[in-house]
């Protein structure tokens, strides 16, 4: 006979499981809409995301599931570790969302439309003001929700959107890590700069954008990726998305530059294949997803940076691309190809910057997002804000808002918090691959086969598997031995860099 322990367990399970499905709609309207929706849909697609939206708030904080939680909870000592960690995780699903009012959840899915869908016509004119108004409304509902989240979690405003997308996440932390990179990149940049040279030649287009949408796709399956559940696309902004079941891939093309694609390709795979990776016996419940961003964006920095970057991927794709293009003649020389996929530069776009300068595109994100929230900073601050800090960190000038303050859809779609997560990402990206290579040796020969066989043999237990079962400390002590450092990062650029 089943305990009411027991019954309650079993109905939070049929409960999430409704919510996943849920947020698997919601996502797939979310990739239309960036994808293939028209412009005349937006208001009436707004309109449907902020009712799902309200309808899974409404399921989340109905009195049953609080009721369930603490029954369940009773009944702990007979759960299996699984079962107790989907429960931590539901009960964390649980606080956040009541901690809202579904009025304040409809406003915010309405409010981050309306922004998302004038910041693509803000970022094509390069015209911050365009955006200001919406941005100024959103970012004052996001504000409530930080604030009201804090108080419901006893942390900060800004930990408590953190804590979204990094479940413990804390600032504090995050600032001992920047702190150190901040210490160590500003001198070593200028030595990477110096050391690299003359800048390689560059491959001479137009590069087709059919031939380039065939060459990501023949190395998206290299990678692993399986089009029996997933596809590729075109979008503003490249991201991974869908289900685990249905990955959608998107990233955008210029035909007289091949590789922004096909890094921007690789990257977004690396999160597939991730999804892909998730145990499907677990599928719909919340330990069954993914565990936070930083360990979500160390999987595409993994397969991006450490992995196709290396000399011995490249060693692999430089035949490819000499027989894909037509190329011939010193550009598309191993040597000279592999030198300009780790090439140094003081970039504007983040997407497209190198290891070395991306976590100061991230730092300064963090730096202006927390102000932004705490309300040391207002949205109208931004464009100048964003400027001198760019100049301060990168050394370098913004030219336009496009290539500034407007190159990423995150704060005009609502997600803030987020940003700190893509340079813990790359952190966690250095350790997991050294760790994996110590494991199996065997791995970067593997890459200059185009064989990922072993490095994926090493991330599907260590890492895809497990899903939400650890916290993301303990998920990263399990697979490497030790907590997040910057240590494996620092090491890894200075080798690669031999500064």
């Amino acid at each position: 006979m089943s305990t009411p322990a027991a019954r309650a367990y079993q109905a939070l399970s049929d409960r999430f499981r409704r919510l996943s499905a849920l947020e698997d709609a919601m996502g797939m309207l979310s990739w239309d809409r960036s994808v293939m929706m028209p412009a005349g849909g937006a208001a009436s697609r707004a309109e449907t995301s902020a009712a799902l939206a309200t309808l899974h708030h409404d399921l989340l904080v109905d009195g049953h599931v609080g009721d369930w939680l603490d029954e369940a909870a009773e009944g702990a000592a007979g759960l299996t570790a699984w079962q107790a960690a989907n429960l931590r995780e539901m009960k964390r699903s649980y606080i956040h969302s009541t901690a809202l009012s579904g009025e304040l959840v409809e406003a915010v899915s309405l409010a981050a439309s309306e922004c998302e869908h004038v910041w693509r016509t803000a970022r094509a004119e390069s015209n911050f003001a365009l955006v200001q108004p919406t941005l100024t409304h959103l970012l004052g509902l996001v504000r409530e929700v930080a604030q009201a989240k804090a108080q419901a979690l006893g942390v900060s405003a800004y930990d408590a959107l953190l804590d979204e997308y990094e479940p413990d996440g804390r600032s504090a932390d995050i600032d001992v890590l920047f702190s150190e990179l901040e210490a160590f990149l500003p001198s070593f940049l200028p030595q990477v700069l110096a050391a690299q040279g003359a800048e390689p030649p560059a491959p001479q287009g137009p590069f087709p954008v059919a031939t380039q949408e065939a060459l990501c796709r023949r190395l998206m399956q290299t990678l692993g990726f399986d089009f029996d559940h997933g596809r590729l696309d075109v979008s503003t902004h490249p991201f991974c998305g869908g289900t685990p079941q249905d990955v959608r891939i998107t990233t955008r093309y210029r035909d007289d530059d091949y590789s922004g694609s096909m890094m921007g390709v690789l990257h977004e795979t690396g999160h597939g294949l991730y999804e892909r990776g998730l145990p499907t016996e677990w599928a719909g419940q919340p330990v069954g997803r993914a565990r936070g961003m930083s360990i979500h964006e160390s999987q595409s920095l993994l397969m991006e940076m450490q992995a196709c970057r290396s000399r011995e991927f490249v060693t692999y794709t430089a035949p490819l691309l000499r027989e894909a293009f037509g190329g011939s003649g010193p550009a598309w020389e191993t040597d000279a190809l592999y030198k300009r996929a780790i090439r140094v530069e003081r970039g504007f776009i983040r997407v497209d910057a190198d290891e070395v300068t991306y976590p100061l595109h991230v730092i300064l994100r963090y730096r202006l997002e927390k102000a932004l929230i705490e309300g040391r900073m207002e949205a109208a601050d931004l464009p100048d804000a964003w400027n001198a800090l760019f100049q301060s960190l990168v050394g370098v000038p913004v030219p336009e808002d496009r290539v500034g303050c407007l190159q990423d859809i995150h704060w005009y779609d609502g997600a803030w918090g987020y940003f700190p997560t893509y340079t813990l990402g790359a952190l966690t990206a250095a350790q997991l691959f050294a760790a994996a290579v110590a494991a199996d040796p065997q791995i970067p020969a593997g890459l200059e086969r185009g064989d990922f066989a072993p490095l994926l043999a090493w991330l599907r237990p260590n890492i895809h598997a497990r899903a939400s079962s650890l916290s993301t400390r303990d998920l990263l002590i399990a697979a490497t031995g030790k907590p997040l450092s910057t240590e494996a990062f620092k090491a890894h650029l200075q080798r690669r860099y031999a500064v």
